[in-house]
């Protein structure tokens, strides 16, 4: 039997884990919120992904969300370092969220207080959803190596120079909106209807933007050839926000060309969704002997 691990990953709410993943290799969870018509509820209290966004739509006030409190990370981080771990906590993009910074305050204070937040390390994955999903995997598979701290962050690193994303929204009025809009911002205004592709390199950086759907979907089919014709084995994800049935299209075509099943098949975080609006598609590639085969 192998010894327990000696350091605990922790990641939040934005990360598409599913709920086995996370249990089979005890991950961590800090809720991120959503701001609804005044009520503030933790991401993992929203059930119903359609009603949710039917009231967001019909809400007279802008949805928000909010990072995790100082708090909020104290009670995740507070076990695990009185159970003697070490604790690395992974999350999204510190140039669209506070959260990192939240969690750096909150080892700060735990070290203050000398409870042992000295013997936590917060790394920023410069990505969220599959992308953090897919480095956290990439975390637990070094961890369950056997490799310290600086190891374990190695890998995500490693995993986090290779990750390569697409992204089809509907619009980018969501973003712009919610102020994430990063390097788009010179695609606004424009007179066509257009579908724009991007990716999260830190902020939402353009890619290339087309007319329809149809040719939308077609480029992310060629996204998914060019990689598996890198000869490499790739773990790769779909996602979507209120689009099921193109991104149960997408998937067919992945299967087809990766020769594997998905990581991860799911709708994006409601957090998530607030500032990127329906209709959202999006994959997700890493070389599998980063973050483990399990399929």
């Amino acid at each position: 039997m192998s010894a327990e691990p000696t350091i605990a990953l922790v990641t939040d709410s934005t990360a598409s884990l599913t709920p086995e993943d996370r249990e089979r290799l005890d991950i961590s969870v800090v809720n991120l919120y959503v701001i609804l018509n005044g009520e503030q509820r933790p991401e993992n209290e929203i059930g119903d992904y359609g009603a949710f966004y039917k009231a967001v739509l019909e809400s007279p006030h802008l949805t928000t969300t909010s990072q995790p409190s100082i708090g909020d990370f104290m009670e995740v981080y507070g076990p695990l370092l009185e159970a003697g771990k070490e604790i690395i906590s992974l999350h999204l993009s510190g140039s669209i969220s506070g959260t990192c910074e939240a969690a750096r305050q909150a080892a700060a204070q735990l070290e203050a207080e000398g409870r042992g937040g000295e013997r936590i390390t917060v790394v920023d994955s410069r990505t969220t959803a599959g992308g953090l999903a897919l480095c956290s995997l990439a975390a637990a598979n070094a961890i369950g190596q056997g490799k310290d701290v600086t190891g374990v962050v190695e890998q995500i690193e490693a995993s986090r120079e290779v990750l390569d994303t697409l992204i089809m929204v509907d619009t980018l009025e969501y973003l712009r909106k919610g102020g994430r809009i990063g390097g788009a911002q010179a695609w606004i205004g424009g007179a066509l209807k257009i579908k724009p592709l991007i990716t999260l390199e830190e902020t939402v950086e353009p890619v290339d933007k087309v007319r329809t759907v149809g040719r939308a979907m077609q480029r992310l089919r060629d996204f998914a050839s060019e990689k598996a014709a890198s000869g490499q084995e790739i773990t790769w994800t779909v996602q979507h926000i209120q689009a099921p049935e193109q991104a149960a299209e997408l998937a067919a075509s992945c299967r087809e060309v990766f020769q594997c099943e998905g990581a991860f098949l799911d709708e994006m975080s409601t957090v998530l969704g607030c500032h990127a609006g329906p209709g959202l598609l999006a994959i997700g590639t890493v070389p599998t002997d980063l973050v483990g085969s399990k399929f």
